[in-house]
């Protein structure tokens, strides 16, 4: 006869720190825990209690990262079992399936988003016929299998191909490398359609998960500013909005800079693809160096499009990230003639939009130049925000007319 299963660990809070949890914040850090009872493993199945003992939410843990328990059910009847994880991203894809009807084979776009998704921890990024899984929580990690397993059921990829994130290893004590999952290994590049144009993307090595596809629909509205400008396209990795401003757009010329060869390699081919690459030069450099000589030589353009990559992961770095965004936009409005755009970008979570926004109103105070905000955008909506957890609305896309 079958043993009955012992019931989870209990993961007891300090006073006044439960109503963040009552509202259904999906992280719970080790400096909001009183008590562990028993001691559990990584991975393992706990239920969440408020210091008075009333049940509030079932997790999985993690005895080593600061986020020491990731909260999936409130409820303490619903198991965290396989049908769990099935059912959860079932509801993930058929919203894709509602925002992506026409998807074909070089259709690419999120499938899982994180904690939006009610997933915490897991990404999961589809590029025509492969799916490229993230885990973000070691805990998570530990049934990446099962996932493969449930995600190649479901969507049948040709293959799952796992990447990790910088910085996640570290935090998280994950010990996971990038590689072929399930299937068969993705092609290099792996050719994918957006708004009407064709991209080459580096699924295995390439940043991010190939394509930072939360900005798809921002490449698409800054085209509309840009007809006949003289475009400087900073980070600008395989040259998407680049790409974008001369196809879509109409602008006269883009100069791409970004500090990676074979980011600009994959660049000039996308530029190639799409009948540009006569209207779009490029430069390895840094982006703060390369806009120090452009101001030297005297160069100005009629926008400048800044999409840095992350500038924090942790909360103490933020006055130094803040002052980074400082001297980039500052040199950006430097570098733009009287009535240019700038759009400027930060996918720094821990960044807020008020924050960014004085960021720019000081900009516009020492440069002694307007700026008024034309969009303040965010995500695509296969990137779509939890009301529960801020954390999840992190991109900020400023488009910006920046006056004389």
């Amino acid at each position: 006869m079958a043993q009955p299963m012992s019931p989870p660990a209990k993961v007891i809070l300090k006073p006044r720190k439960a109503m963040p949890f009552f509202n259904r914040h999906p992280w719970v850090f080790a400096g909001g825990i009183a008590r562990v009872e028993p001691e559990p493993k990584l991975g393992d199945v706990v239920d969440l209690f408020a210091h008075d003992g009333e049940f509030i939410a079932r997790g999985l843990y993690n005895p080593t990262s600061q986020i020491r328990v990731r909260l999936f059910a409130w409820n303490d009847q619903t198991d965290l079992d396989r049908g769990f994880w099935s059912s959860r991203i079932d509801r993930a894809i058929a919203l894709r399936k509602r925002l992506f009807p026409d998807a074909g084979n070089e259709s690419a776009y999120r499938v899982v988003y994180s904690e939006a998704d009610g997933l915490s921890g897991l990404i999961v990024d589809r590029y025509g016929e492969t799916l490229c899984l993230q885990l973000t929580s070691a805990a998570l990690a530990t049934r990446k299998e099962m996932l493969a397993e449930l995600l190649k059921e479901k969507l049948e990829p040709t293959g799952i191909w796992l990447r990790t994130e910088k910085g996640i290893r570290e935090s998280e004590g994950l010990t996971l490398a990038d590689g072929l999952l399930a299937g068969e290994p993705p092609p290099r590049p792996l050719f994918i359609e957006e708004n009407g144009l064709r991209f080459g993307v580096d699924v295995t090595e390439g940043q991010k998960t190939g394509l930072y596809l939360d900005q798809r629909d921002n490449r698409a509205a800054v085209a509309q500013y840009v007809a006949g400008h003289r475009v400087l396209d900073l980070f600008c990795y395989c040259g998407a909005f680049g790409v974008a401003a001369l196809k879509l757009g109409g602008a006269r010329e883009v100069l791409g800079v970004d500090v990676s060869a074979p980011a600009l390699a994959l660049a000039r081919e996308n530029a190639a693809l799409n009948g540009v690459d006569d209207r779009f030069r490029f430069e390895k450099a840094k982006a703060f160096e390369a806009l120090e000589k452009l101001l030297e030589a005297g160069e100005r353009f009629d926008t400048v499009i800044l999409d840095p990559p992350k500038m924090t992961r942790h909360r103490a770095g933020l006055r130094q990230a803040l002052r980074g965004y400082f001297s980039l936009n500052r040199m950006a409005v430097e570098a733009l003639k009287p009535d240019g755009l700038l759009v400027t970008c930060s996918c720094s979570g821990l960044v807020s939009k008020k924050d960014f926004e004085s960021m720019l109103s000081t900009v516009s105070v020492r440069t002694n130049r307007s700026i008024q905000i034309l969009e303040a955008r965010g995500s695509a909506a296969d990137h779509p925000r939890s009301v529960h957890c801020p954390e999840t609305d992190y991109l900020k896309c400023y488009i910006c007319r920046v006056g004389s």
